[in-house]
């Protein structure tokens, strides 16, 4: 059902029950399994031009830092990629060109609660990517972690 997935993180906290649901179909189905970290260009655009290198650099370096945790994450084999432009575009391109079978990212961001209900990335690739996209929400603090049971159709 599944060979190929690609996880989209932006190396926030939020994201890390994305990983590990992602990581758990990777090892149900064994997929292979991308990991794509987007640098996005309105970040850079938006600081002062003297600093927008050292912004470029500190943004791939920490795109770098979030694939390392979900490298860490797996012992199964991860395709990276650290790719700059808008978010959804270019999540919405990579699965494209990889043939994924699903995009697994969190429903916010690093930008936190700027949306009301899913982050505005979430949202954009959710309404635009042809492939199925799988959200998944951080869960509150007081709020179990019930482990994925059951067929992949009712995960």
């Amino acid at each position: 059902m599944f060979e190929t997935i690609v996880i989209a993180t932006d190396g926030s906290e939020s994201v890390r029950r994305a990983v590990d649901v992602a990581l758990d179909l990777a090892d149900r189905f064994d997929a292979e399994v991308h990991c794509l970290y987007v640098v996005d260009e309105g970040d850079v655009a938006s600081s002062p031009e003297r600093l927008r290198d050292e912004m470029e650099d500190a943004l791939v370096e920490r795109g770098e830092e979030a694939i390392d945790e979900v490298r860490d994450s797996t012992e199964r084999a991860v395709v990276a990629a650290v790719e700059e432009g808008r978010p959804a575009s270019e999540i919405d391109e990579y699965a494209r060109d990889v043939d994924a079978d699903v995009v697994v990212m969190g429903t916010r961001g690093r930008h936190g609660e700027n949306r009301f209900l899913i982050g505005s990335v979430a949202e954009r690739v959710v309404r635009t990517c042809p492939i199925p996209v799988l959200t998944v929400r951080q869960l509150a603090d007081d709020e179990g972690e019930a482990e994925l049971t059951g067929t992949p159709e009712t995960v």
